[in-house]
């Protein structure tokens, strides 16, 4: 299957990794690339997740935030990247733009 990340979970993807390197210096790196690593899992794993807010929502294995994403006919599309700890409500919102 081919991955294809939106705009919107790229986007979430740099707030992320430029929130952790101001937590700790390579912090930054790290996120990327366990992040990078779920998202690829996905070409494995598509679909096997629970439904949320219309999107299969998969939770990282290392950092507390969630990929959502649809699969359409042979292609996984992310559409966000978001931290789980942030209000449900903002989420649902998020998720609808």
């Amino acid at each position: 299957m081919r991955i294809v990340l939106l705009r919107s979970a790229v986007d979430d993807l740099i707030r992320g990794r430029e929130f952790y390197e101001t937590q700790d210096e390579g912090l930054g790196d790290y996120f990327e690339e366990a992040l990078a690593a779920d998202i690829e899992s996905l070409r494995l794993f598509a679909g096997i997740h629970a439904l949320v807010h219309g999107y299969h929502r998969m939770l990282s294995a290392r950092f507390p935030y969630a990929v959502y994403y649809e699969v359409v006919e042979k292609t996984i599309r992310v559409r966000a990247v978001l931290d789980c700890r942030r209000d449900p409500q903002w989420i649902r919102s998020r998720l609808r733009h």
